[in-house]
């Protein structure tokens, strides 16, 4: 075996030096950008060494829609010549550039909600939220239903998917943080109230579903410290309204006496009765 050490140079990494002929060359880099008007090539912005005698121009860009955006033209020279060329013309994104969002796949782009009827959502055969339903789980209630052997879920929740799920609901519209929930009293929690119903398995202990018919959140799924105003055991007490009767004050100097008789023999036996009003 012979010597196997370094047979090539270290790449060197000191700066290009920049092309004083290249550089002095911006019409010549202006003339090379063909694929517009030249109203839509701005102001001279920079020239950047990229090698030797090799210098990329750039320029300001006025297209409509390409805020930010700038044309950069490559120009090189052999040896010895003072004779430029240009290498690539390109338009290239500043660092204030308008660009569209990055390309997602359609799985990731999916939100709530964008499901409609008929559509299909097929779900990937290595989903990690979800777990074969024959394997050992941590949920008691994933436990008896792999043992239905034959009438059992092909797959099921994943620990990971439970987690996700969990978090999200946790976090979401139906946790304790909802705006509901917050200006709801702090004894009114969802976990108290009578119409709770708890999940199954391991979500039994921090989430459970609405049923009350006049709640917003009826039919869905909560957390057990969520709340709002319509818990079972919210009571309001009437206020106690009560008036005060006025004392009864007789004046006896504004009452007069009037006689309600006639003395005996103040008038004949054979004069009928005057009625008083009563009997």
């Amino acid at each position: 075996m012979g010597n196997n050490g370094r047979v090539t140079r270290p790449a060197s990494t000191r700066a290009a030096r920049l092309d004083q002929v290249c550089a002095a060359a911006v019409e010549v880099a202006r003339a090379g950008i063909t694929e517009v008007d030249a109203s839509d090539v701005g102001e001279h912005l920079q020239a950047v060494a990229e090698g030797e005698r090799l210098v990329t121009h750039y320029f300001e860009c006025r297209l409509a829609g390409y805020r930010g955006w700038r044309w950069a033209v490559t120009v090189t020279r052999v040896p010895r010549s003072r004779n430029v060329t240009i290498c690539e013309t390109v338009l290239l994104p500043g660092t204030d550039a308008l660009l569209a969002p990055g390309w997602l796949p359609w799985q990731e782009r999916l939100k709530p909600g964008d499901l409609g009827p008929g559509d299909l959502l097929p779900t990937p055969p290595d989903d990690e939220r979800l777990a074969p339903g024959y394997l050992l789980s941590d949920d008691p209630a994933v436990e008896e239903t792999a043992w239905e052997l034959g009438q059992g879920r092909a797959r099921v929740f994943s620990r990971e998917g439970r987690a996700e799920a969990a978090q999200r609901w946790y976090d979401g519209d139906h946790g304790p943080s909802a705006p509901i929930s917050t200006s709801a009293p702090a004894a009114a929690r969802c976990g108290t109230c009578g119409f709770y119903l708890p999940l199954a398995g391991q979500l039994r202990q921090a989430f459970g579903a609405c049923g009350n018919f006049y709640a917003p959140d009826d039919g869905r799924v909560v957390s057990v410290d969520h709340g709002c105003g319509a818990h079972s055991e919210t009571l309001i007490e009437a206020a106690e309204t009560s008036v005060d009767e006025m004392p009864t004050v007789y004046d006896d100097s504004a009452v007069e006496a009037v006689a309600v008789s006639r003395a005996p023999g103040s008038v004949e036996g054979a004069e009928p009765a005057e009625p008083y009003g009563h009997s």
